[in-house]
């Protein structure tokens, strides 16, 4: 449910159709959907669906941008981060 809404919000921000966001999906980097500016307004939309889950999203952490093993990889990736932080926060 958290990938489907990630992608739906991606698909928002970047103008592509939500066929084409995927687990696989790569969100920065050269292959990536998003630039810095719109990484921002996700991340921001994540903090906003965490509230409404009743946990904080934390975007922040020092590997958070690693290209091996951030959180912004793919969709699948950040999406499962989030599903950890929620459900550490419980």
């Amino acid at each position: 449910m958290v990938e489907a809404k990630i992608a739906a919000e991606i698909a928002r921000l970047s103008a592509r159709s939500a066929t084409e966001i995927n687990a696989e999906t790569r969100l920065i980097g050269s292959e990536g959907v998003l630039d810095s500016m719109l990484l921002v307004e996700l991340c921001l939309a994540l903090e906003d669906l965490a509230a409404e889950r009743g946990f904080e999203f934390d975007w922040t952490s020092d590997s958070a941008m690693s290209r091996s093993r951030g959180m912004f990889r793919t969709v699948g990736s950040l999406a499962a981060e989030f599903a950890v932080q929620e459900a550490s926060a419980r």
